[in-house]
């Protein structure tokens, strides 16, 4: 996820968090983002629950960097056992606004928070082990050059303008590309080594339009509301019906196989 993601996840519970401030905690070593080959950071769920140790060990803890950071070296040798949860829970024992809920695991954590049309924080429905609201966000940050993207597919020109034709792949106004480009051409690749060709995954493309269709279908009506956060919250709701959709996707898919191979 982009840095401006991470704001957004990061805000509700800390609300004076700025984009400066992370590049800070990064240049103090406290997390390590990866970088793309482009050079833009681009942040895991890991590196989320790190940030929010680090800002709650601040704010309720009142402790400096330097005792932070070597907790989180301890933490990462193995050497101490106190987590992101546990941390949360201290603080929320001693009234934090930070905290999950002690049934919640740092994996849960990809499913961000947001505000709904009562301003109240609300979990995003998501199906434990399959795919979440939180992987849909886009990242505009990311812009790929057509070199960059046949390199980084490990892609020919031939076959990219066969995925082009398709419809597989669309390049935006500017001529650019974003990081979803990469991963599906790597995957039509993959595929390719099976026979299946660019016209053939037309049909996963149809299938792919027609739930997306279904999804804005039903964010509509939250879209056109006259409130302020309309917008946002149907934003949300594309994505946490998105997210439910490919689980629902991917689980009928694995049936049907199995049913083919008589399992």
């Amino acid at each position: 996820m982009s840095i401006g993601s991470v704001l957004d996840l990061l805000r509700p519970d800390f609300p004076d968090i700025t984009i400066s401030k992370i590049r800070f905690l990064e240049s103090e070593g406290l997390i390590s983002p990866e970088r793309t080959p482009s050079g833009y950071r681009r942040f895991h769920v890991a590196d989320v629950e790190r940030l929010r140790f680090v800002l709650t060990a601040q704010r309720d803890q009142y402790l400096p960097l330097k005792v932070i950071k070597e907790q989180l070296e301890a933490i990462d040798s193995g050497a101490a056992t106190l987590g992101v949860r546990e941390a949360r829970a201290r603080a929320n024992a001693v009234g934090g606004v930070g905290a999950m809920p002690d049934s919640t695991s740092a994996s849960d954590s990809r499913d961000a928070m947001s505000a709904n049309g009562g301003g109240r924080l609300r979990r995003l429905n998501a199906v434990p082990g399959e795919v979440s609201p939180e992987e849909l966000r886009f990242d505009h940050e990311i812009r790929i050059t057509r070199a960059d993207l046949l390199d980084q597919a490990g892609i020919d020109e031939k076959f990219l303008t066969e995925l082009i034709r398709a419809n597989l792949i669309t390049p935006g106004a500017a001529g650019y590309f974003d990081g979803d480009a990469v991963t599906l051409a790597r995957t039509a690749k993959a595929l390719s080594e099976f026979g299946l060709e660019a016209r053939h995954l037309r049909a996963f493309k149809l299938a792919a339009d027609r739930e997306a269709a279904m999804v804005a279908q039903i964010a509509a009506p939250i879209a056109k509301s006259r409130d302020a956060d309309a917008r946002a919250r149907a934003e949300e709701t594309v994505r946490e019906l998105a997210a439910l959709s490919l689980t629902l996707h991917t689980c009928l898919v694995k049936t049907s196989v199995r049913a083919s191979l008589g399992g």
